[in-house]
């Protein structure tokens, strides 16, 4: 029997409502004619033409005036070419200028799909059971130009998803040009991606040095475009060069912007056919510290580029291709921390099976990946894929996965991956976990259900999907049900029905560094993640970014006491076992502790060896 499927009723469709504006581009003949007309205008229709398209527009958008005065930068200097100096112009031509070198641009108009799912960065003010979430998607609008949209939403102690309407200002970030490329690496990149033509990539590369900036390849590029006789396969090469060049970028976007409203949309030409299916996912490293990332793919028309999205707060995002002989095809999903020192991923860089590969470096897989898992039942004979990064549980790397089988029918599974191991398959669902049903299976790609990142909440795997390319919903699985059918007769749950613990972030607070060094080692050369903060304040500020399974605190600190601490989260009906550790103990003091529901106490010097077994028993209860 198939595994018990909880469709639920919420759904994100496409909303032609949501626009951006965006520059509009004529070329440079066009354009100056367009602006010499404009410079034609009396002072008087200049402003009567702004004030209407400012009465107009200016309801749409979050800051007109600010975007028609970007844009009127973009074709100053055609301005010059006319003979006009743009000094003299008041500031409503100006702005004019900048409405005519403007368009509104749907985002989200055709499709909504593709969908993934993470913890918010900030828990913060949350009831008992809640938590908050940010779901990623696809958006595709005019032309089939897809960008990543957000919607930011809360899940409840009950597993119900709430999310907040959208507003009608969505904002594009301002881009920024910040990187310094190296000759050998960039040329590098290039034979990956099956860029030929090695006589035009010499040409550019001859007149460069051993590293260089955007600005000095645009030089290089137009000189060498100038040498050489042009043909449309030269000219894509010119293009690729660029386009790989203006893949580094930052952008940044407005603190009093909502999630929902931000938009990363295609920048220029370096994702010119668009962005391709986010799979975001919540990092821990190993010294605690968290950043978000996203693995996706650009295309340009001529070559598929997979890239990587870095973020703290989702508000400041770095792109930056992803390198090496590995890193190829679509599909790529990171595992949420490294794994014995190491990067790990997915990928189906031969489009048909899975595989995991490792790094030391987040941006470039070199090493040979290994086939984890090939086409094995009829429903997933034509490829397989992952749906998103595995998820770590008790008893193994989850990892939804995709398989198409007959007449090009998308289904969702699931794998389980050892957890020192990920090479080994231990676990996997002999039928779909969902298929497309007579609801989904109509739209703009029939007959497919596709993921690209769940999360595991209360027991419950939820599962965020796209229908048919058209549309988004979530659905939901019982994890006793999920483990029971993919390790049957392993006991997924202890007989009792508790769920197994296992303690994965522990959050050290002292503020002696000697001592946060040595516990730091001892613990994580047992396999715990540890974050560490300085005092009971900083330890409070850490608890609001990320759940802990257990903090390990001093007693005597500056700011705010172990005790303190303790006493707020009694307070905040936060259910995190307390161990104190401490040079000074007596028995009155150990005394208040344990009143105070301290679980243990542990005595400095630290003996490394009775500190784990102590905490081996602690969760063995």
């Amino acid at each position: 029997m198939a595994v018990t499927i909880n469709r639920r009723t919420l759904l994100f469709k496409p909303d032609p409502k949501r626009v951006i504006a965006r520059f509009f581009s004529l070329g440079p003949e066009r354009s100056k004619k367009v602006i010499s007309r404009i410079l034609s205008l009396s002072e008087d229709d200049t402003l009567q033409t702004l004030n209407q398209t400012l009465r107009d527009f200016s309801e749409r958008h979050r800051n007109i005036s600010r975007i028609f005065t970007r844009h009127f930068h973009c074709v100053e200097s055609l301005i010059h070419e006319v003979g006009t100096d743009p000094e003299t112009l008041t500031q409503e031509r100006r702005l004019l200028i900048g409405a005519y070198f403007t368009h509104e641009y749907s985002i989200e108009s055709a499709a909504f799909f593709n969908p993934s799912m993470v913890e918010d960065p900030d828990q913060a003010n949350l009831e008992e059971g809640q938590k908050r979430v940010i779901v990623s998607f696809r958006a595709t609008g005019e032309g089939h130009v897809s960008s990543i949209a957000f919607r930011g939403g809360i899940i409840d102690k009950n597993n119900h998803l709430e999310f907040k309407t959208p507003g009608r200002l969505v904002d594009e970030a301002e881009t920024i040009q910040r990187h310094v490329y190296h000759k050998e690496d960039f040329i590098k990149k290039l034979t990956e991606m099956d860029v030929h033509k090695p006589e035009v990539i010499k040409l550019v590369m001859d007149k460069l040095g051993d590293s260089f900036i955007y600005g000095e390849l645009q030089g290089a590029i137009t000189a060498a475009r100038q040498e050489i006789d042009p043909t449309f396969t030269k000219d894509k090469v010119f293009e690729t060069i660029n386009w790989l060049a203006s893949s580094h970028y930052e952008i940044t976007f407005s603190m009093d912007t909502a999630i929902s409203d931000r938009v990363i949309f295609p920048i220029a030409s370096t994702e010119s056919n668009g962005i391709e299916d986010a799979r975001f996912v919540r990092f821990t490293d190993d010294d605690g510290t968290i950043k978000y990332y996203a693995t996706y793919t650009a295309y340009n028309g001529y070559s598929i580029l997979p890239k990587l999205i870095v973020t703290n707060d989702f508000y400041r995002f770095k792109i930056m291709p992803i390198n090496g002989q590995s890193a190829q095809n679509k599909g790529m999903a990171l595992f949420p921390r490294k794994i014995n020192g190491k990067f790990a991923m997915l990928s189906r860089h031969d489009g048909e099976n899975n595989y995991i590969m490792f790094s030391d470096n987040v941006n470039y897989w070199e090493d040979v990946a290994v086939k984890v898992q090939d086409p094995h039942y009829p429903w997933e004979f034509i490829q397989l894929g992952n749906s998103g990064s595995p998820i770590e549980t008790d008893y193994g790397w989850l990892v939804v996965t995709h398989g198409v089988g007959t007449m090009r029918r998308y289904v969702l599974g699931a794998i389980l991956l050892d957890l020192d191991d990920p090479r080994k398959v231990i676990g996997h669902l002999s039928e779909p976990l969902l298929i497309p049903n007579e609801q989904e299976r109509e739209g703009y790609v029939p007959n497919v259900v596709y993921s690209c990142g769940s999360i595991i909440n209360n027991d419950e795997l939820i599962i965020p999907y796209a229908m048919s390319d058209y549309c988004s919903g979530f659905a939901s699985v019982s994890l006793k049900e999920l483990f029971e059918k993919m390790l049957p007769g392993k006991g997924a749950y202890l007989k009792n029905g508790k769920k197994k613990k296992h303690i994965n972030n522990i959050l050290l607070v002292d503020d002696d560094k000697i001592t946060q060094r040595l516990a730091t080692h001892i613990l994580k050369s047992a396999g715990y993640h540890v974050v560490i903060a300085k005092d009971g304040l900083d330890a409070l500020m850490e608890i609001s970014k990320q759940p802990f399974d257990l903090i390990i605190s001093d007693v005597e600190m500056p700011n705010l006491t172990g005790f303190q601490l303790l006493e707020f989260l009694n307070e905040r009906n936060y259910e995190i076992p307390v161990v104190f550790l401490t040079t000074h103990t007596n028995r009155e003091s150990e005394m208040h502790g344990l009143k105070l529901g301290a679980v243990e106490y542990f005595k400095k010097p630290i003996d490394g060896e009775m500190m784990l077994l102590r905490l081996k028993k602690l969760f063995a209860e």
